[in-house]
């Protein structure tokens, strides 16, 4: 009997564990509470999209997300990943250049994505000619999330009176008219300013692109300490036109009710917005539910609302009359979707990246040290 009452002891205890086993998984979380991103991306992005990812998560797993970012520019954040050597303060590193993360995914800092088949496949895996930008790392390191152009903003109203046309090339703001009109930011305190002069550096070669730059300091009336304040003094009509980038204030300036617009020269370096979650995250769930929350509509449609484009051809920029998604589709000259056009691309990442501080140091040293002379 006592043998009997053994087993039948042993037995309950191992149903009880087994149900408990049972219950653990059921309760374990489908992704953490907490998610926090690096990244150069303006807030006027990364906030609504964390915003509605968290409400997604309510809605979906019942989880109350807590989200954060640490705002940091390309070089700053690229810096800080190289610091944390593998023990990160953040989950996420999102934007900037793409060369870049292939740098952080070689250090092994970077984890695959591993994201469903279907997400992955609907990102086309470059864009552009003759030189191709990819959109996503062969490797799985990365993926886009989507396009954002760099190019010029402008003030009609400014243009108007000094008699200028409204810009469509970069060659457009050497007009003689432009004399002191032009707002800049050092390629050294930006990386999207910093890919707006590698492009006609590339595009002219060394020597006709520096003698380019030095006719654009001619111009230049003011050299800001941030790329993103270009649109605000160009919004404000103290500058007639400025090198910027549509999420970085430009549209927000446009939805406060500015007269301000937005063009992509033919040459335009088009950014892909990489995104990569970091080795040794303590979010790692949070991290890939983001990503693919950010490639699904839903999270396409949030980001299209800040004046960047769709990072695969199936979604265009689109809404109701009057809606912020038409607005932007006005502010940028009615593109909905760059892959309904033909993309020029002559940039090469990797010569930029190898070549970052001797550009940095070369216009310091050509352009920044001497705007005094060049502006007479």
């Amino acid at each position: 009997m006592l043998h009997y009452l053994k087993k039948f002891t042993l037995a309950i205890a191992a149903t009880s564990l087994a149900t408990g086993l049972v219950s653990a998984q059921q309760a374990a979380p489908v992704i953490e509470d907490e998610l926090v991103l690096i990244t150069p991306v303006a807030k006027t992005l990364t906030d609504p999209a964390l915003a509605d990812f968290a409400k997604y998560a309510k809605e979906t797993w019942n989880i109350n997300l807590k989200t954060s970012a640490l705002a940091a520019g390309t070089p700053v954040a690229y810096g800080r990943i190289l610091e944390w050597k593998g023990r990160p303060e953040v989950d996420i590193v999102w934007g900037g250049e793409s060369a870049l993360y292939d740098k952080l995914a070689e250090q092994k800092l970077l984890v695959r994505l591993d994201l469903p088949k279907a997400v992955m496949d609907a990102i086309p895996a470059t864009i552009g000619k003759p030189k191709p930008i990819y959109l996503k790392d062969p490797k799985g390191f990365w993926t886009g999330t989507v396009l954002e152009p760099y190019g010029l903003v402008y003030q009609p109203t400014v243009l108007k009176r000094l008699g200028v046309p409204e810009p469509k090339d970069w060659d457009d703001l050497l007009h003689p008219k432009l004399k002191g009109q032009v707002a800049q930011c050092a390629p050294s305190r930006s990386s999207s300013s910093h890919a707006t002069y590698e492009v006609i550096l590339q595009r002219d070669g060394d020597e006709k692109g520096w003698a380019w730059l030095k006719r654009l300091g001619a111009n230049t009336g003011m050299f800001t300490a941030r790329s993103r304040d270009v649109p605000s003094v160009v919004a404000r009509g103290e500058f007639a036109a400025g090198f910027a980038v549509p999420s970085y204030m430009a549209f927000e300036d446009r939805l406060a009710g500015f007269d301000i617009k937005f063009v992509a020269p033919k040459t335009a370096w088009i950014t892909p917005e990489p995104i990569a979650v970091l080795a040794g995250a303590k979010h790692p769930k949070a991290a890939r539910a983001f990503i693919e929350y950010l490639l699904s509509e839903r999270g396409q449609r949030v980001a299209m609302e800040r004046g960047v484009f769709p990072i695969t051809p199936k979604f265009r920029v689109q809404g109701a009359a009057g809606s912020r998604a038409e607005m932007a589709v006005e502010f940028t000259g009615g593109i909905r979707s760059y892959f309904d056009i033909d993309v020029t691309n002559i940039y090469e990442d990797d010569k930029a990246q190898g070549r970052y501080e001797q550009v940095n140091e070369q216009f310091r040293k050509d352009i920044e040290s001497v705007w005094d002379q060049l502006k007479r």
